[in-house]
């Protein structure tokens, strides 16, 4: 695990709707995580390669761009393999076999205290 400056585990939150964005964000830095926000893959990906302190990405997989975050958990699988990665919707059900190798997914609507416990896996 990285630590921020302040000593805390960095989770970027990656959805495209603002204010399911910004509530995961808040309900996150609540419990005494760093956050960042990205509204797509595509700037994930570049917050991605101009940061080194993330240590897990919260993403939606229906996202705009040429980035969805099935595609933006392979890319950090491959790219930055000590990221952990939560993946996210609604609408897919991907199967345990279409996920990134550590790759963690939950159903919409989730759980926050679940989805914080798994942070706190990665980054433990």
């Amino acid at each position: 695990m990285n630590e921020t400056a302040t000593g805390k585990t960095m989770v970027l939150i990656v959805e495209d709707e603002p204010l399911i964005r910004m509530g995961v964000a808040d309900y996150v830095g609540d419990t005494g995580f760093a956050t960042l926000e990205a509204g797509s893959g595509d700037e994930a990906l570049a917050v991605l390669s101009g940061r080194s302190d993330i240590d897990v990405v919260f993403t939606d997989v229906n996202m705009p761009g040429k980035v969805d975050g099935m595609a933006l958990s392979r890319l950090i699988s491959e790219r930055w393999p000590r990221i952990g990665v939560i993946i996210t919707s609604g609408m897919v059900r991907p199967r345990a076999t279409d996920l990134s190798p550590g790759a963690v997914f939950f159903t919409k609507p989730y759980d926050f205290k679940n989805l914080v416990d798994s942070i706190r896996s990665f980054a433990a």
